[in-house]
C-alpha cells in the first residue's frame, strides 16, 4: 500500500511554493519522490526553498523558476524551463492566487475585481493549457488547482475572492469531463482557515478566528502541512480513481459542528 503514494520519477509544477500552502506541497511531493519546480513572483524566495529541499532530498530534486500569474509569457518560460530541466510535468499544482480587496463587493474597484479572476481563474486556464496537451499525450497526469472552502459558502470582506473560488471549482469539473477518457485527473482541494502570511488578515482578526473556530468541529485553524497530505494523496496513484471532485480540508467547518 505504500507504493500507492510513490511519486519517484514524476515532475511537478507548484506556483506559489516559496511559502504557506504552496511551500508545504512542494515538500510533500518532494519528500514522496517527486522532482518539483518552485514558482512565486520572486526568483531569490523560490531560489531558496528549491535550495533547501535540495539539501535534503538530493541535487536536481527541485528547481526555482519565479514567473507571475499575470504574464502569460512568463508562466510559459516557466513550464518550458521545468521541462528543459527536468522532464515533462506529471503533476500540476495551480496554488497561487491573488486577493487585493477586503470588504463588501460594493467597495470593490473594477481593476481589482479584474485582477482576482485573472490571476485566480485565467492563469489557472493558462497553465493547464500548457502543460496538459503533454499529459494527455503520455494517458497520464494529475491537475490540481487550490480553491478555497469559500467557494461553496460565502464572504461579507473576501466576496470576490470567493467568487473566483468557486469558478475554479467549475474549471476543474469541466476540465475532468475532458481530460478523463484519456486518463487526466483533475481535482481541487478546498481549505479552509489555515495560517499563512496570505489569510493573515483573517486569522490575525480575533473575530474573525473565534467565529471560525467555535463552528470548527475541530476547534482550530489549519497548518500549512495540512493541506499537503491532500494533495500528495490527488496527485499519486492512490487518487487514480479520483477526479472532477473538491476535496475540503477545513476541521470540520462548513458542516458545523452544532451545538
Amino acid at each position: 500500500m505504500n507504493k500507492l503514494f510513490d511519486l519517484t520519477g514524476k515532475v511537478a509544477i507548484v506556483t506559489g511554493s516559496s511559502r504557506g500552502i504552496g511551500l508545504a506541497i512542494a515538500q510533500g511531493l518532494a519528500a514522496h519522490g517527486a522532482k518539483v519546480c518552485i514558482s512565486s513572483r520572486n526568483q531569490d524566495s523560490c531560489t531558496a526553498v528549491a535550495e533547501a529541499i535540495n539539501d535534503e532530498h538530493g541535487p536536481g530534486t527541485a528547481i526555482a523558476v519565479a514567473a507571475s500569474l499575470s504574464s502569460k509569457d512568463a508562466l510559459q518560460h516557466m513550464v518550458d524551463e521545468t521541462v528543459r530541466q527536468l522532464g515533462p510535468v506529471d503533476i500540476l499544482v495551480c496554488n497561487a492566487a491573488s486577493n487585493p480587496h477586503y470588504g463588501p463587493l460594493g467597495t470593490i474597484t473594477d481593476e481589482q475585481f479584474r485582477k482576482i479572476f485573472d490571476n485566480n481563474v485565467l492563469a489557472n486556464h493558462w497553465l493547464v493549457q500548457m502543460t496538459a496537451p503533454a499529459m494527455l499525450d503520455r494517458c497520464h497526469g494529475s491537475i490540481i488547482i487550490i480553491s478555497s472552502v469559500g467557494g461553496v459558502t460565502s464572504s461579507k470582506n473576501i466576496g470576490a475572492y470567493n467568487i473566483s473560488k468557486a469558478a475554479d471549482l467549475q474549471l476543474v469539473r469541466n476540465l475532468a469531463s475532458e481530460f478523463g477518457p484519456r486518463g487526466v485527473r483533475v481535482n481541487a482541494i478546498a481549505p479552509g482557515l489555515v495560517r499563512t502570511d496570505f489569510a493573515k488578515a483573517l486569522w490575525e482578526n480575533p473575530e474573525t478566528l473565534k467565529m471560525v473556530t467555535s463552528i470548527a468541529a475541530l476547534q482550530r485553524i489549519g497548518e500549512p502541512h495540512e493541506i499537503a497530505g491532500a494533495a500528495v494523496f490527488l496527485a499519486s496513484d492512490a487518487a487514480s480513481f479520483v477526479t472532477g471532485q473538491a476535496l475540503i480540508v477545513d476541521g470540520g467547518t462548513t458542516f458545523g459542528a452544532g451545538f
